[in-house]
């Protein structure tokens, strides 16, 4: 199948979970509105289940190319920073499946699809790779505090030199995710950010 058709499933897939709970989408309908046949879309991702994985395996691919949007530029690194933290809680604000891969918080809407790997004998390769194991909270505040790093410490420093910096990035990606769970104030979100890196600068 064309990468093409299978984001068309994807966003079909996406569109009947914004108006029912992920156990009341069916298959028919999301291959109707992709304008495939059903046995197309189980040739692509196996099952439910696998649709459930690859439509995961892309909202978070889709955050994470956003917290490399935010980091990216000549800014400095309290803005890059700042900026990472608001795509952080203005995604999963608007996005329910990244808010549930954010904080673990999964609701009777969505489908929860298990982090550890799937059996797959998919011949995909995106289906084989959304099959694979899926990040959890705790992965996601790693990747992007390895991504914040690597993207304000810049190519070649030793990660020896990089531990305060890691330990800055850590502290924003974790003001983020309190900030998706416990909104602050309109605006707020970038005040906690510089108050806490004014407390903590980075080095």
């Amino acid at each position: 199948m064309m990468p093409a058709a299978r984001e068309s499933l994807l966003d079909a897939a996406c569109t009947a979970l914004a108006r029912r709970p992920w156990s009341a989408v069916r298959m028919v309908d999301v291959a109707a509105a992709a304008g495939v046949s059903r046995q197309t879309l189980y040739n692509e991702f196996g099952g439910k289940d696998g649709l459930a994985r690859a439509l995961v395996r892309r909202e978070a691919d889709g955050y994470l190319a956003g917290v490399d949007r935010a980091l990216a530029g000549p800014a400095d690194a309290c803005d890059r920073l700042t900026a990472t933290a608001e795509w952080t809680t203005s995604t999963a604000r608007e996005n329910a499946l990244v808010r549930a891969m954010l904080t673990g918080c999964w609701s009777e809407r969505l489908p929860a699809p298990a982090l550890t790997p799937a059996r797959s004998g998919s011949v995909v390769p995106a289906q084989r790779r959304a099959d694979g194991p899926l990040p959890s909270p705790t992965d996601f505040v790693a990747l992007v505090r390895d991504r914040a790093v690597a993207a304000l410490a810049g190519p070649g420093t030793p990660r020896t030199d990089t531990s305060g910096l890691a330990r800055s990035c850590e502290l924003v990606v974790r003001l983020a995710l309190s900030c998706v769970t416990a909104p602050p104030a309109e605006g707020g979100v970038a005040d906690l950010v510089r108050g806490a890196l004014h407390r903590q600068p980075v080095p």
